[in-house]
């Protein structure tokens, strides 16, 4: 039978795969587009073996909560089209919403779950990275619990590149929402400077201290210069210091607490954060292709 455009353009949107692989697909399954689906799946499947050394440091973070828990997660893929994926999304929902039933207790049990007869969330994996044709990983997760005087707090930022997570005691789940909004935009590091190590904090002091602005100033004046230094840093790796997002005439403490509130912990997972991306030569990779 003949195959049209439009066939084409939805099992590729549906798997990722290339034009001509999708044509080919469908043609073999005459026109069946759920056969072609698994056609892609069994000749993805020793693809799908050599990707292991590929760097997924794309993809997307997602917040799932259930009642007194939620889950935050970051699944990852090699590039960002492949995360815009509608497979790649259900994947992503899939995963966060078992991590937030089972709470596993780490990456690995998280991947021995199962969440169908037969089928490991591995399972899952494996089986949306032979459609997409990459490697997609869970990389990171957590579990958060709160109690019934509390509130959580979810928010994602540029299509799930960010999601922060926040437990507040008190307040309104808008409250911890915008709670959630700023610690997705400002990235602070702890909630007070109360839990920044002293290590980090002498660090720091170690630093202002052999600034060359200060160089040849009694010790005195440069004590002094950066104990208000110090002050500063720590503001701004505070959440309850930092000036809040949605009012910058106030901090976020004082927001809080003008909602009758405070802020118990936050996550804030950033997609990428940390992994080395490796950095191709698109002309080369197309030279290599026609070669």
């Amino acid at each position: 039978m003949a195959i049209t455009a439009a066939q084409v353009k939805e099992l590729r949107d549906k798997t990722s795969v290339g034009m001509m692989d999708a044509k080919k697909a469908l043609v073999e399954a005459d026109g069946d587009l759920e056969k072609a689906i698994d056609l892609l799946r069994e000749k993805g499947m020793a693809k799908a073996a050599k990707k292991g050394d590929r760097v997924a440091a794309e993809g997307m973070t997602y917040v799932a909560v259930d009642g007194n828990k939620a889950a935050i997660i970051e699944l990852n893929s090699e590039t960002d089209f492949v995360a815009g994926n509608a497979e790649f999304n259900d994947l992503l929902k899939a995963v966060a919403n078992a991590i937030v039933e089972f709470t596993p207790a780490d990456v690995e049990s998280a991947l021995a779950l199962e969440v169908k007869a037969g089928q490991t969330l591995n399972d899952m994996i494996v089986g949306t990275t032979q459609i997409t044709g990459e490697k997609i990983t869970l990389r990171r997760f957590s579990v958060v619990e709160k109690s019934e005087s509390e509130n959580f707090g979810a928010y994602s930022h540029l299509a799930g590149s960010i999601s922060s997570l926040v437990v507040v005691e008190g307040a309104s789940e808008a409250a911890a929402k915008d709670i959630a909004m700023h610690v997705a935009a400002i990235a602070p590091q702890y909630v007070s400077d109360d839990e920044v190590p002293t290590e980090v904090v002498e660090r720091e002091k170690a630093v202002q201290l052999a600034s060359e602005d200060l160089a040849g100033k009694p010790d005195n004046i440069k004590e002094k210069m950066v104990e208000g230094r110090i002050k500063k840093f720590l503001a701004e790796i505070s959440l309850l210091d930092q000036a809040f997002v949605k009012n910058g005439d106030q901090t976020v403490a004082q927001f809080i607490a003008s909602q009758n509130g405070s802020v118990k912990s936050f996550v804030r997972y950033q997609v990428g954060d940390g992994i080395e991306k490796k950095v191709t030569d698109l002309a080369e990779e197309v030279a290599k292709q026609l070669g």
